[in-house]
């Protein structure tokens, strides 16, 4: 018999909370996640095939949910459409997080990791000729403010899933009122209530180094995110704070 394929999906943010967000489904005894957590089948991996795919969930029991949290799929254009051909029928979970705060602690993530070389600002400043080199490289690892421009990723989705099939999270509920997070990720992936794991570490929370970034940078970015935010609240009732 084959292994079966995903149930749901972790579409995204990066930097949003997705590593926290397998580790809180990963509690509960009727999912089941590879022991990566991103796959990156729909994304960097699909020219392996459904077969490969599938081989990361051999390990499932027939009573288990299927789950792939692969952050890449939420900005990635060609995911919808391959997702919608083999997993129509998927559930698929959002992490949005303010996007001005998403776009610094993406910066300082590549920065640790070795894939940026240069300051904030200059990351910034150099990310729209580096990805209209058409590197596949940049658009990965140097997509800072694109990847914060919501609606143009969810459009994709929402052109081709009914919006009962997708449940937007505001990134910060999901630390500051989790077990309320916790009851909503039940209900939609219909799994049976048990009680909240209780509070895991934060994963990749970095070191405050967001706190030290111009305040002129952070209003520019501000300035820039306007029309992302004001959409966000409007189409899914999601507010952040900006003073």
């Amino acid at each position: 018999m084959a292994a079966p394929l995903p149930d749901f999906l972790g579409l995204g943010t990066q930097k949003g909370g997705t590593t926290t967000l397998h580790r809180l489904l990963g509690e509960h005894p009727d999912v089941y996640l590879p022991a990566c957590k991103e796959v990156h089948f729909f994304d960097q991996n699909y020219g392996a095939g459904e077969g490969w795919y599938r081989e990361h969930f051999q390990g499932a029991q027939p009573s288990q949910r299927c789950g792939d949290i692969t952050p890449f799929y939420l900005f990635h254009p060609d995911v919808p459409g391959r997702i919608h051909q083999h997993l129509p029928n998927s559930r698929l979970i959002v992490l949005l997080r303010d996007p001005v705060e998403r776009t610094i602690s993406q910066v300082f993530h590549a920065q640790r990791l070795g894939f940026e070389p240069l300051s904030v600002e200059e990351a910034l400043a150099a990310e729209q000729a580096r990805l209209s080199s058409g590197d596949p490289y940049s658009f990965q690892k140097h997509s800072y403010l694109s990847r914060s421009r919501y609606l143009d990723q969810l459009d994709r989705y929402e052109a081709l899933f009914p919006r009962e099939q997708l449940l937007i999270i505001r990134s910060e509920d999901l630390f500051t009122t989790p077990q309320r997070i916790w009851l909503e990720l039940l209900n939609f992936l219909q799994l049976r209530s048990i009680a909240w794991p209780g509070a895991l570490p934060r994963a990749n929370a970095g070191d405050g180094l967001g706190e030290r970034v111009d305040p002129a940078l952070r209003q520019q970015l501000r300035h820039q995110l306007t029309e992302t935010v004001a959409g966000v609240q409007s189409r899914y009732g999601i507010h952040w704070e900006w003073t």
